[in-house]
This record gives structure tokens, sequence and C-alpha cells, in this order.
């Protein structure tokens, strides 16, 4: 029997006793004490936040009974703008009304607002530690499990008892530095946002670049120093640093505003060529308040991704930045590119466990392609399957006539495409269990690594120099196999079992740390980030 049930019971009673109003003459509740009527709506609340816990480390003492308790907890809350987070969703603007109201109504009511505010900020630590949004209800394509609560209730209860409400969301907060780095980020975008306008680039029949004389030069030199270029702006005198549009080479584009240009596209995920054509136009014409809520998505998102620390051994895929890093156990990081699903085939987010390599792979095309691609042309002439060396099997791996099958109706046959060459899967396959069906793979297409864009694929993830991953994976996890003997058999879907599981994570991020420390925004291929900003936009309900 659990040691608490009685304790529970006589709690239960005792709220059932508050709720029928036992008062005093004033009309205020007069007949327990605040702890005993705050263990009373412990015992009958609804705790799907860690509440019973939190006052375990008080003895069941309340924390928010004088008004310097309770501004110290407002204080510490509203800092979650910082975060992108809205303190609304705490009730931040009525907590000292509703305390100043709960102080002449005596302990039910005093106890009715102390669970109130501590739920308040159990929520915050919630919301900060693992993201407000739960993403497996945002996402169809979201194939991993929301990160369980990481933080010490103990540490946390620490600063509260010194009412430093900051520090005790402190400990909730992920600790990486792609965290700390898009939190700095999202600062300076605010402020940068709130300076004055400057012009938009206005569309051109001819890109400008490098020699060029032009009005538009000096609109570019104005929106690049939004970006943190101020030097490319002369200043009439260090007293009044205005801009002097009338020196000459404020219209000349030169060698240092092309450096600048290069610099903007790096970090658009644009070609570094200095030249600003189309889509490098319209990347400096987007407006800065745009890139504040863009950044307050993807704190979201790395809040999903559940603080992972820098140093964390595994392999993860940056979708929206085509990259894939791994770090190895030795703390060394090897890091490539990839190409991920087009909009129309979207790479789910997935979080799963490298198990094994597949060697000289042959590929049984999934359903989607066959459906959307393949059949179309075998429906035009059936000759297309001897060209690419697909085999006609049926659910079982036997081989079945080409002639025999309705392509119209084809029923229960598979196609497989065997290993060679032309095998889109190429010669290696790295495996992790998932329900989309989604691998790394060697490629054929070898000249789409060089693209700047490469959402390309139909789903699955090819990787630039995939035998050296697939080498690394096996002397990482205790194997002594070298991938090229293994590879340089006879033997067709070879399948190598990894000593042990290597973590793999794969996510989509629309703006995050580069490896220079600068945030990077990227195309949202898959249009991802209005629902998500949608879903934070919403009031969210305290639960409790």
């Amino acid at each position: 029997m659990d040691e608490r049930q009685p304790l529970r019971r006589w709690a239960i009673g005792v709220a059932l006793c508050l709720s029928v109003g036992v008062v005093g003459s004033s009309g205020a509740d007069t007949s327990l004490p605040l702890q005993e009527a705050l263990q009373a709506r412990l015992a009958a609340s609804d705790q799907r936040l860690p509440v019973e816990r939190f006052y375990e480390y008080r003895d069941h003492q309340p924390v928010w009974t004088t008004a310097q308790s309770v501004k110290a907890l407002m204080a510490g809350l509203r800092e979650l703008e910082r975060d992108g987070i809205n303190p609304d969703n705490y009730a931040v603007a009525s907590l000292m009304e509703a305390f100043e109201r709960s102080q002449s109504a005596g302990v039910s009511a005093q106890a009715a607002f102390e669970l109130q505010a501590s739920q308040a900020l159990l929520q915050a630590l919630d919301h900060l530690n693992r993201g407000q949004v739960n993403p497996r209800k945002l996402a169809a394509q979201w194939d991993a499990e929301r990160p369980s609560r990481g933080y010490s209730m103990a540490r946390v209860m620490e600063a509260v008892n010194q009412l430093d409400i900051a520090a005790a969301l402190d400990q909730a907060r992920p600790d990486s530095s792609a965290y700390r780095q898009l939190r700095a980020a999202f600062a300076d975008f605010q402020s940068r946002a709130s300076q004055s306008s400057v012009p938009y680039l206005d569309r051109r029949d001819e890109s400008l670049q490098l020699g060029d004389q032009h009005d538009d030069v000096l609109t570019l030199r104005r929106r690049l120093t939004r970006w943190g270029e101020p030097q490319l702006l002369a200043a009439n005198s260090q007293a009044y640093p205005q801009i002097d549009a009338e020196a000459p080479d404020q219209r000349q584009f030169d060698a240092s505003l092309a450096a600048a240009v290069k610099r903007f596209q790096r970090r658009h995920l644009l070609q570094e060529d200095g030249v600003v054509g189309e889509q490098t136009r319209r990347a400096l014409n987007v407006p800065l308040s745009s890139r504040v809520e863009q950044l307050k998505v993807n704190l979201e998102r790395a809040r999903w991704m559940g603080g992972r620390p820098d140093d964390a051994p595994g392999v993860w895929v940056d979708l929206a930045g085509y990259r894939l890093h791994y770090t190895r156990p030795n703390g060394e990081r090897w890091q490539t590119r990839v190409v991920v699903g087009s909009p129309r085939r979207a790479t789910p987010v997935i979080q799963s466990a490298i198990t094994h390599l597949t060697l000289n792979p042959s590929w049984t095309i999934p359903p989607t392609i066959l459906r959307e691609d393949v059949l179309p042309r075998v429906r035009e002439d059936v000759n297309y399957l001897d060209e690419e060396n697909i085999q006609v099997i049926d659910f079982d791996g036997n081989p079945v006539e080409a002639e025999d099958v309705d392509w119209q109706r084809p029923g229960s046959v598979m196609l497989r495409q065997v290993a060679g060459n032309a095998n889109p899967l190429g010669r290696v396959v790295v495996r992790f269990p998932n329900n989309h069906m989604i691998y790394l793979h060697d490629t054929p297409a070898q000249g789409l690594f060089q693209r700047s864009q490469r959402a390309l694929s139909s789903g699955c993830v090819r990787v630039e120099g995939v035998t050296q991953f697939a080498q690394l994976l096996l002397q990482d996890t205790g194997s002594s196999a070298q991938i090229t003997r293994l590879m340089a058999g006879s033997q067709n879907d070879r399948q190598v079992s990894l000593p042990q599981r290597v973590p793999i994570a794969l996510h989509y991020l629309t703006a995050w740390p580069n490896a220079e420390g600068e945030v990077e925004f990227r195309p949202d291929i898959y249009g991802h980030d209005a629902d998500v900003q949608s879903a934070l936009s919403q009031p969210l309900r305290l639960s409790g």
C-alpha cells in the first residue's frame, strides 16, 4: 500500500471542507493554517507538472507569501522574453493583483494563489526546458520523442529559496552553445529591427556587381549596415556620423562591398559570388522583424532538441542547412554536405540510432516513387525496366516476367534496381530504424553536392563522402573491418552490423549557428515555420 494514501485521503477531506466554506465572520477562512490548506489543494489537483516534488523540497512550506516574493517571480518570468517566450502565457501581469486579493480572502484563497504562482513557474521551466509546443501534435513529419524534463528540482529550489527566479529558470534553459548563440542573435535582431528603416533594393534587369556605379549601390550599402557592416558607409565626421550620400565612393561597388555581399550570401546559403542577383536581392529585402520571428521559431525547435550538449557523441543531420555532423567518441568532429528531400517529399525529423550498413545495395523502389515516377515511365515503354536494370519481383522476392504484369493495375509486385554504378543508392547505405523508410546513402550524382540549395531527393539523405563516414562508424564502434575491402567483394546487399549503435537525429532548423558562430538564415524549404509560429502565438493553458 502507498504510504502516502492516508495523508492524501486526509488532505482531500480537508479540501472538501474548504470548498464548502469554513469561514469566519469576516468571510475569510480561519480554520486551517496556510500550509495545511496548500497540502489539501495539492492532493486534490490534477498534477501534470511536478508540483508535489517542488514542495517536497520545502517540506510543503509556501513560497509566495510576500509582495517581495511575487515581484521576484514576475521579474523572472518577464526575462523569458529573451528566449522568445511570451510572459503573458503565465499571467504575469495579473499575479500581483491576484496576490493582493488573496491576502484579504483567507487561507483557502491564499493556498489557491500559492499553487497558481508555483504552477506558473513550473510551466515556464517546462517550456524553457523542452518547448512550449509538443511537436508531435504539430506535424506529421515529426518522428522523434519530445525530450523529458532535464533539470534538477533541487537546484531550482535552491534558487527559489533565494528568490533568484532568473537563476531558477537558468537551470532549465538548454545548455548548448548553439542555443546561447541563437538567444544572443534574437536580442541583436530585436534591437536592429527597432531602428529606423532603410530603403528596399529595387528589382533590376541586371545584377549589381563589382565595378558598378549606381544609386542602387548606396541602397545596398544601407541595407548591409543592418546586417552588421557599418564600415560600408562613410560619415561626415566623427562627431556627426550621418551618412554622406554625396561621397563619391558610396555609389561605387568596390571590393570591400563585394566581400560584405559574400558574407551575407554565406549566412543565407546563397552562392557566394559577391554578385547581387534576384535571390540575394530578395534576401536583403526581408524585414528584420521577420528574422526576429524566424529566430523565435528556431529557439523553440532548439528546445525540442533537448539541449543536446555540443560534444555529445553521435550524428545529426541539419536538413535545412544541408549538412551532416558527426561528433566522434574522441571528441573529433567530422562534417560533410548532404542532399535532402525536396519540398514535395520532405525528409522528416527523426531520432534513432544507426545499426548497420548495406554495401553494394540493390534498391527496392518505395511506393511513392513507384507510383509517381516509375510507373508512368513503364506504362509508356516497358523496356524502361531493362534500360535501368530494374527487376520485377513479388512480395516474396521471386522474379516476375514484366510482360505478365498489367501495368495499369500492377497489384502485388515490387520493382528492385540491381546494384551497380547506376543504382541511386550508390555503394553504401547507412541504416537506422524509423517509420518512414529513411536512410543515409551514397549517390552516383556527385555533382549535386556542389549546389548551394540541395533539397533535391525523394526523402532519403544523400551523403558526400559516405564511404569515409561509414569507415569512421565502423572504427568508432569497435570494428576492425575495412570498408573498401568489404565493398570490393562480389556479394550484393551485404549487411554489416555496427558493434555498437550510434545515435542519430535529423532536425529541421531554418536559423542556426554555423561553424564560425554566425547565425545562418536558411530558406524554409518545407514551409514548416508558419505552423510553428502559429502554434506559439496561441494562448497556452497552464497545466495543473
